[in-house]
């Protein structure tokens, strides 16, 4: 059965940093295309990032340039680097894996809250 979980969530003041991990037991995971999703209360679901097999990655207009995405294939993990939050980034914090690009994600963590305070 494939897990998915993510840590790394918390409090954190508006300017300040957070990065979440996410560990997925895909095999082999290097094969995975791997995505980071956020809910906000009385909101959809939203991209945040995503990165390829060969390391390719995309992001959120709303978080480029403050939050980086990155891989341990030897770890089997996917990080957020999260800096300069702010309020608006407050939200639970999803990973995900896809085996294909052009397909929708197939496996999801349950998420790690993430609250930035003003």
């Amino acid at each position: 059965q494939v897990q998915v979980v993510e840590s790394g969530g918390g409090l954190v003041q508006a300017g300040g940093s957070l990065r979440l991990s996410c560990a997925a037991s895909v095999r082999p995971f290097s094969n995975y295309y791997m995505g980071w999703f956020r809910q906000a209360p009385g909101k959809e679901r939203e991209f945040v990032a995503d990165i390829g097999t060969v390391y390719v990655d995309s992001y959120a207009d709303s978080v480029k340039g403050r939050f980086t995405i990155s891989r341990d294939n030897a770890k089997n993990t996917v990080y957020l680097q999260m800096n300069s939050l702010k309020p608006e980034d407050t939200a639970v914090y999803y990973c995900a894996a896809r085996l294909y690009y052009n397909r929708d994600y197939e496996y999801w963590g349950q998420g790690t809250q993430v609250t930035v305070s003003s």
